[in-house]
């Protein structure tokens, strides 16, 4: 398999797949795909892998996506952000936000695996269950915002605003700290915590969360469905019109 990833913000990650070769993806993600890509739905790994999924922020079903003869497969995230390829090798699995599996090879295996301590969990921001990839092959990874990605040497930790976190190679070590004293924890508007990220091994950061990002449209989005504009607002009647 050959790939390419096209666009700035609004990418796609193209699949140039020989005949024979499968690769599966989140149910729904799947842009376009030449004529010859056979496409089914499946419960890859059984009920309980299923489970697990739905569990990690993706459905029960994944979709395969079977090349008869050369052909390729394109695959896009739902939110303005980017895409990760992510080689993945015996013994160097990588663990991934919920909700950030794009598609992958089938010889990469996804699955969860829970946070080591549950104060992370609870105030990391990623959550108490994170994405599990291992396996041999290529999975790509998708998340809001532009993409920081840092090799961390051993023992080299970096503080980062919670959620904000895409993944992180296995051998990272996952915790959160304090933001500052009393007062900046309160007031300092980055909240109470930090994520701790430490190394060695390789870790994506976004620059804009998907949680953020809805909090600064919040305000902008219409509300009330009157058709009125008298208090400045717009509604989504008034927008497609009245019928």
């Amino acid at each position: 398999m050959e790939y390419e990833i096209i666009g700035d913000n609004l990418q796609l990650a193209i699949l140039h797949l020989n005949g024979g070769e499968t690769v599966y993806a989140e149910a729904g993600v799947m842009n376009h795909m030449t004529n010859n890509i056979d496409m089914h739905a499946k419960a890859k790994g059984g009920l309980l892998k299923g489970f697990k999924r739905m569990i990690g922020g993706e459905s029960f079903f994944v979709t395969e996506f079977t090349a008869q003869s050369d052909g390729y497969v394109a695959f896009g995230g739902n939110v303005p952000g980017k895409i990760e390829p992510i080689k993945i090798s015996p013994g160097n699995d990588f663990m991934g936000q919920r909700d950030a599996f794009l598609c992958a090879e089938s010889s990469v295996d996804m699955d969860i695996a829970f946070t080591k301590k549950l104060g992370a969990g609870f105030f990391g921001g990623e959550g108490l269950v994170l994405q599990k990839y291992s396996g041999e092959g290529t999975v790509f990874i998708h998340a809001c915002g532009d993409f920081v990605i840092k090799d961390l040497e051993p023992g080299e930790v970096l503080k980062v605003d919670t959620g904000s976190v895409v993944g992180f190679e296995a051998s990272v070590g996952y915790d959160i700290a304090r933001a500052g004293g009393i007062k900046t924890s309160l007031f300092g508007g980055e909240g109470i915590f930090l994520t701790t990220l430490t190394g060695p091994g390789k870790i994506i950061i976004q620059s804009l969360s998907i949680n953020n990002l809805a909090a600064a449209l919040t305000p902008h989005l219409p509300l009330g469905n009157t058709g009125s504009s008298g208090s400045g607002g717009l509604s989504i009647g008034g927008l497609l019109g009245d019928k």
